[in-house]
């Protein structure tokens, strides 16, 4: 299913495109980063707006060209709105992510332009999910048998030689995101995301880099909750930008 393709620019920043190399405030290049399907999303409409992934990188992360990518032009235009109101400055794609290499360009995703690419595919599974009888929802949550593959596809391709690709998947799906990445990624980072400690992980985050050599590791699980069932301090602290993830690239 391909869907036309369109832009909003949110904020007065323009779009940088020249190469990139690392995020800082002193006059170096923008580092370009690019989330697929991980829109700032409705609670963002009230800061603060560590609420939404990107906003929370955007406002963490000084020097950066924000791109968003969804399917959905009104899910695009809420993010439009929310980036504007928390006083950010991203580009809103309207884009299938399984378009061609000649529909990224068209709207400015040419290979090889973005340092990092943070995704959140649809992941859940189609033989044990009952989905949704509306058909943009059951897009937006049920995995094909395609959906990984093309995917991270998309993200190798835009990718530069060393970007970082971040993604989540369900947890007893490791296999099928290692399968993935096998093709073109390397010095993966793992790490299992639990509800609480007495539970199997319920979700993964996954680092790769395009091109890497380094041996994989798996960091030790990240506890939604803790032992009492309240929410953990760790994450927390995360979310309200006084902590980082393991997988952070310091």
């Amino acid at each position: 299913m391909h869907f036309s393709a369109g832009n909003c620019v949110c904020g007065s920043r323009s779009r940088v495109t020249a190469p990139a190399t690392t995020p800082c405030c002193w006059q170096q290049p923008r580092l370009r980063v690019q989330a697929i399907g991980w829109l700032i999303s409705a609670p963002a409409l009230a800061p603060p707006a560590s609420r939404s992934p990107n906003a929370w990188v955007a406002k963490r992360v000084a020097g950066i060209e924000l791109v968003l990518v969804e399917i959905d032009q009104a899910l695009a235009g809420l993010a439009c709105a929310n980036a504007a109101s928390n006083a950010i400055a991203a580009d809103v794609i309207v884009l299938d992510v399984t378009s061609a290499a000649d529909g990224f360009a068209a709207v400015g995703l040419a290979p090889d332009s973005a340092d990092i690419v943070l995704m959140n595919p649809p992941f859940n599974d189609a033989a044990r999910h009952r989905a949704s009888p509306d058909k943009a929802r059951e897009i937006a949550h049920v995995a094909t048998s395609a959906t990984l593959e093309s995917w991270i596809h998309a993200g190798r391709r835009i990718l530069k030689s060393g970007g970082v690709l971040t993604l989540i998947w369900r947890a007893e799906g490791l296999f099928e995101v290692l399968a993935a990445l096998d093709r073109g990624f390397g010095s993966l980072a793992i790490l299992p995301v639990h509800g609480d400690a007495k539970n199997p992980a319920i979700r993964i985050l996954i680092r790769a880099i395009k091109g890497g050599k380094a041996p994989a590791q798996i960091h030790a699980a990240l506890m939604l909750n803790d032992e009492s069932a309240v929410p953990n301090k760790q994450v927390q602290d995360i979310l309200a930008g006084k902590g980082a993830l393991p997988l952070a690239i310091r």
